[in-house]
C-alpha cells in the first residue's frame, strides 16, 4: 500500500483490503484531531494496531469525556484507549471492579481520578487508598521514623496520582479531616467503610485472606476498585496471591466486574509496550520448554 499526501489531499493506493484499512485509520486520526486539536505519536500507533487487528476504529468508542482536570498539567484526564474506557465505565456500573493488566495501563491513575471525581460530585464522603506493604524484590531494611514514615515509601504511587488531581493544601486538609486516607492493607482489618471510594493498589501482592478481609470491609454506598499486575507478584509463594485467588472464587458474581488491560492500553513511553511484549514472550518460551521436558 502506498500513501501520498499533497496539501490537504491524501491518496491511498494498493489492494482494496489495505486501502480500506488505511482510510479507516486516517479518518480515525482526523476525528481525534478535531476533538483534541493535536495528535500524538502514541495514538497513531494505537489506531493503526487496532485497525490492523480487525477491530473497529478506536476513537469513536473512546470519545472525549473528561473524568477530571489535572491540577499539575491543567489537562483533562480521560481514557486514552478502548480498554481504559471500558474500565472507567465499569467503575460507574459496578460496586466492585478488578482491573488486571501490565504496568503503564493506567489502572491506578484512572481509579484515583474516578475516586476524586466521585468525591467532588458528593457521590461518596471519603476516599480510602490502600496498598499491601510488600517489598518489590528488594530488602529495604529498617526504616526510621513513625508509622507514617515507615509505610509512605510503599504508598508513594498513590500520593503521586492524588497530587496530580488535587492541590497540595487541599489534600493535606482532607487527610487531616479523615476524608482522604492512605494506609497499608493491614490497617483495614475490623473496619466498615460506608459511603467510601476504596482502592486497593498492587493487589497481586495481597494474600487470599487479606483480599477477603479487604473486600468484606465494603459498607453501604461504597465502591471498591482492586488493581494489580499478575506478572509482577512479589510474594515468596506466587500461588498465594489474593488477586489470583479472587479471579477463581469471585468469577461470575453479579455486581463484580473483572477488567483486563493489555500492552495495547499502555500510555507510558512507547518502549514500555515493547518491554512488556519481550517479557511475555520470554515467559511463554520458558513454559514451552518445561512442557517439552
Amino acid at each position: 500500500m502506498k500513501i501520498i499526501s499533497r496539501g490537504d489531499l491524501i491518496q491511498i493506493a494498493g489492494p482494496r483490503f489495505s486501502v480500506d484499512k488505511g482510510r479507516a485509520v486516517i479518518e480515525d486520526l482526523c476525528r481525534y484531531i478535531d476533538d483534541n486539536g493535536e495528535l500524538n505519536e502514541r495514538y497513531v500507533y494505537y489506531s493503526i494496531a487496532s485497525v490492523k487487528e480487525g477491530e473497529e476504529t478506536p476513537y469513536e468508542k473512546i470519545g472525549n469525556d473528561s473524568l477530571i482536570t489535572s491540577v499539575a498539567t491543567k489537562e483533562e484526564i480521560r481514557p486514552k484507549t478502548v480498554g481504559q474506557k471500558n474500565y472507567t465505565e465499569s467503575i460507574d456500573k459496578h460496586d466492585v471492579v478488578f482491573s488486571i493488566g501490565p504496568a503503564g495501563t493506567g489502572k491506578t491513575y484512572l481509579a484515583v481520578a474516578k475516586a476524586v471525581s466521585f468525591f467532588k460530585r458528593k457521590l461518596v464522603n471519603r476516599i480510602v487508598l490502600v496498598r499491601p506493604a510488600v517489598e518489590a524484590g528488594e530488602s529495604l531494611g529498617f526504616l526510621p521514623g513513625d508509622i507514617r514514615a515507615k509505610v509512605d515509601p510503599y504508598l508513594r504511587p498513590l500520593y503521586d496520582a492524588l497530587h496530580d488531581m488535587l492541590v497540595a493544601d487541599k489534600i493535606k486538609k482532607l487527610m487531616e479531616n479523615g476524608l482522604i486516607e492512605i494506609a497499608p492493607l493491614a490497617f483495614m482489618r475490623g473496619r466498615t467503610l460506608n459511603s467510601a471510594f476504596v482502592i486497593m493498589d498492587e493487589a497481586q501482592n495481597s494474600t487470599a485472606p487479606q483480599m477477603k478481609m479487604f473486600l468484606t470491609r465494603l459498607g453501604e454506598n461504597s465502591k471498591a476498585i482492586i488493581t494489580g499486575d499478575i506478572t509482577q507478584i512479589d510474594l515468596v509463594n506466587r500461588a498465594s496471591s489474593g488477586l489470583l485467588h479472587a479471579r477463581k472464587v469471585l468469577k461470575g458474581i453479579d455486581g463484580i466486574k473483572f477488567v483486563y488491560l493489555t500492552e495495547k492500553d499502555v500510555v507510558r513511553h512507547q518502549l514500555v509496550q515493547k518491554i512488556i511484549n519481550a517479557y511475555e514472550k520470554h515467559e511463554a518460551m520458558k513454559v514451552q520448554k518445561k512442557a517439552r521436558k
